[in-house]
C-alpha cells in the first residue's frame, strides 16, 4: 500500500535513515541532515520540520513548509514538501512543491502517485490559484510526473522548466 505521512515522533527511526541517507542535493531539492547522527536528528532535525509545518522558528526568508513521508507498507520510499505560500524567491523559483524519491524505486510510477497524494494534500494548503514547481532541463522524469500530474510548462530558461497545475 502507497501512503503520505507527515513527519512525526512515532516513526523517528525510519525517518532518521531516510533523512541521514538522502544526498546533500539531488536535482536541486536540498537537505541539510545528509549523515545527520540519530542524537542531532531526534533534537534538532525533527523538531525543527515539525515547527517548519506550523510556521515556527522559521529562518529569515523562509515560509511555513510541511514534510511528508512517501511509505510504501512500512518502508519510507520518498519524500515531499509542501511550502504553504509563495514568497517572491519562490515565485520565481523552486515554488510549492519538492520531492525526492529513493534511487531503487524511480522509474516505477512511485513520483507521479507520490505527486498526486501530495497535490491532494496542497490544494487545502496553497492559497495561490495554482501549484508552481520548477524542474531542471536534465530531468526529463521529474517533468514528466508533473505532466502526468496535469502540469504544463508555463516557462522556460536555460536550465529550467517553470511548470503549473490547476488547483
Amino acid at each position: 500500500m502507497l501512503y503520505l505521512k507527515e513527519i512525526n515522533e512515532e516513526d523517528i527511526e525510519k525517518e532518521f535513515l531516510f533523512v541521514r541517507d538522502m544526498p546533500v542535493d539531488e536535482n536541486g531539492l536540498t537537505n541539510q541532515w545528509n549523515a545527520i547522527s540519530r542524537e542531532d536528528f531526534k533534537h534538532k532535525a525533527l523538531p525543527q520540520m515539525i515547527a517548519f509545518a506550523k510556521g515556527e522558528h522559521l529562518p529569515e526568508g523562509f515560509v511555513p513548509e510541511t514534510f511528508l513521508f512517501l511509505w510504501k507498507d512500512d518502508e519510507i520510499i520518498g519524500q515531499f514538501r509542501i511550502r504553504h505560500y509563495l514568497c517572491d524567491s519562490l515565485r520565481s523559483g523552486g515554488g510549492h512543491i519538492g520531492y525526492f524519491i529513493k534511487k531503487e524505486y524511480r522509474a516505477q510510477g512511485y513520483g507521479t502517485q507520490g505527486l498526486r497524494l501530495t497535490l491532494k494534500i496542497a490544494r487545502t494548503l496553497i492559497p495561490e490559484d495554482e501549484i508552481y514547481l520548477r524542474v531542471y532541463k536534465d530531468n526529463p522524469a521529474s517533468l514528466k510526473v508533473m505532466l502526468h500530474n496535469g502540469g504544463y510548462i508555463k516557462y522556460e530558461d536555460e536550465k529550467h522548466y517553470y511548470v503549473r497545475i490547476k488547483k
